[in-house]
């Protein structure tokens, strides 16, 4: 009786555990479970290089390793950074995610570098399902909030007569769009001129974390002189400002003219004596003369001489007296001659013909006189000798 009892209580034990088990195969049959840890999120990209102000894209594949569709949800941790980002998947953006078993799905996650941030690395991390993908980004140079101005060559070299050609950079290193005014503090009578795109201009608009190529031309008054100028460019406006400085090597114009303080380019000798002329040689440009001689090309037998001969420097505008000394053959003959004189420097020379007159000598004036008297005081004496016979 009492076997029969614990058999009987062993079938009952069985069919209990047979209901039981056949009930939570039931309920589970509706939708298997998944893997623990069966979303991975990769990118062959971890740490990334940038610059302050640029935009760093990553693409992220949001992979299923399960056998059934996962909803995902995403996140991004910015680490406290405030750092600005966005995650789009197809065009829109996107905080959740169905994937397929054993399919992945791709994810762009946009991250904004600010401007104003300092040069190393930031750590940040992105969360999908469990699934934690570290990031970071290494910032190149110290970030800045502010305008720049530079020039790829400031300093250009010409004559007086040149237009000098520069090409700026203006960088909007700030998060608004902004209007600079364009300025030059020149010296009066300089024409400094700004061009964007080939339109002379005053101003231009630059995007935020833009940039813009503005050409300057620069043209110096006629009159000026040999030297190094410096001009000083800006571009601001109220909020924000930036200043670079043109050199302008001007090398001048050469100049010489050779003539008398009268500007009289004639005079007469006697033929065998010599005339003193006062010359004067000018420097007519913008730069400075050196090593000026003088010369001639005079008649055959004539003597031209100068004081000084060589005019060791002639600074631009000046003038300096010379003393030529023209000195006529003793057997000319009365009439006009010309005296060629030349000034000549390693830059430039200039000449001036002069007209000499030569006149007879005197003393044969008074020996043709001598003679006159003599043969008619001789006529005289014999026409008083023999006159009466």
């Amino acid at each position: 009786m009492l076997l029969a009892n614990r058999r009987s209580g062993w079938k009952w034990l069985i069919a209990l555990s047979i209901l039981v088990m056949g009930a939570a195969a039931s309920g589970l049959g509706a939708k298997p479970a998944a893997a623990a840890g069966s979303v991975e999120l990769y990118t062959p990209y971890l740490t990334l290089s940038a610059p302050p102000g640029d935009s760093i894209a990553y693409q992220i594949e949001v992979i299923n390793h399960g056998s059934s569709t996962e909803n995902v949800a995403l996140s991004f941790d910015d680490k406290g950074s405030g750092w600005k980002y966005e995650m789009t998947a197809g065009g829109r953006t996107v905080t959740k995610l169905a994937v397929k078993g054993n399919d992945s799905q791709p994810v762009n996650l946009q991250l904004e570098v600010p401007l104003n941030v300092n040069k190393g690395i930031y750590s940040f991390q992105m969360n999908a399902g469990g699934s934690v993908l570290p990031l970071s980004v290494q910032v190149s140079e110290q970030g800045t909030f502010r305008t720049e101005l530079t020039t790829d060559q400031p300093n250009m070299q010409g004559h007086s007569d040149s237009t000098f050609s520069y090409s700026a950079k203006l960088r909007n290193r700030t998060a608004n769009e902004q209007t600079y005014a364009l300025q030059a503090q020149a010296e009066p009578g300089w024409d400094v001129t700004f061009t964007d795109g080939g339109t002379s201009v005053t101003s231009v608009q630059v995007d935020p974390n833009g940039e813009k190529s503005i050409s300057i031309s620069v043209r110096p008054p006629v009159t000026v002189k040999a030297g190094t100028y410096k001009i000083p460019i800006s571009a601001s406006n109220n909020s924000t400002s930036a200043q670079t400085e043109i050199e302008a090597a001007v090398t001048g114009t050469y100049g010489l003219k050779v003539g008398t303080p009268n500007d009289r380019l004639s005079t007469d000798v006697t033929a065998g004596s010599q005339r003193h002329i006062d010359l004067v040689v000018q420097n007519t440009g913008s730069a400075d003369l050196k090593n000026v001689n003088l010369s001639a090309d005079s008649p055959s037998g004539w003597d031209v001489t100068f004081e000084p001969k060589t005019i060791q420097s002639i600074a631009a505008g000046a003038a300096t007296h010379v003393q030529a000394t023209i000195k006529a053959d003793k057997k000319a003959l009365a009439g006009d001659y010309v005296v060629n004189v030349t000034a000549s420097a390693p830059e430039k020379s200039a000449d001036a013909q002069f007209r000499v007159a030569v006149k007879s000598s005197m003393l044969w004036g008074w020996i043709g006189i001598l003679i006159i008297v003599a043969v008619a005081g001789g006529i005289y004496f014999l026409f008083r000798k023999y006159g009466r016979r």
